[in-house]
């Protein structure tokens, strides 16, 4: 019996039609958060994709549907020290939430990461985020401190030694 085909799979962003395919990703994630992401000058991060995400210290993550439908994105920047890294823009289409994408986002970006020589991985999210942060714990990942100002009441700081 031959074992199903897989639901999704990850690459790394290659092409530009990848970059415009993260605009879009981008762009649905923060709708969904319905915040204005002004502070983090969104709109320049997305005019010059790949900009900070992009190797040999960066890395955008795509994922897409066996029928190569793009269902969702993680990004890795680096950070101040050098030894630590940090996760953004993690975003699973409505449609493809409930298949293990988020935790096969999370795994490739850590994989990249150590790949990478990080020792650290900080990320943030927001309270009302639950699965993402029960996700997030499930890899390891404990409260950690504040490593920039935001505007965001309630900002949750998230970090994970990824020598361990």
């Amino acid at each position: 019996m031959t074992p199903p085909p897989p639901l999704f799979s990850i690459r790394p962003v290659q092409t530009p039609a990848d970059l415009t395919t993260i605009r879009h990703l981008f762009t649905a994630y923060a709708l969904a958060l319905n915040l204005d992401l002004t502070f983090q000058d969104f709109s320049t991060e997305l005019a010059n994709l790949p900009g900070k995400y992009a190797p040999p210290s960066g890395e955008i993550l795509l994922a897409f549907s066996a029928k190569g439908e793009a269902l969702g994105c993680v990004a890795l920047r680096p950070l101040e020290p050098k030894s630590c890294c940090e996760m953004k823009r993690l975003y699973v289409s409505p449609q493809a939430r409930r298949m293990g994408l988020g935790r096969g986002l999370v795994e490739g970006v850590l994989k990249a990461a150590r790949e990478k020589g990080y020792m650290v991985m900080k990320l943030d999210t927001l309270p009302e985020m639950v699965e993402a942060i029960r996700v997030y714990e499930s890899f390891g990942f404990v409260m950690g401190e504040k490593y920039y100002d935001t505007p965001i009441e309630g900002t949750v700081f998230l970090e994970l030694r990824l020598d361990k």
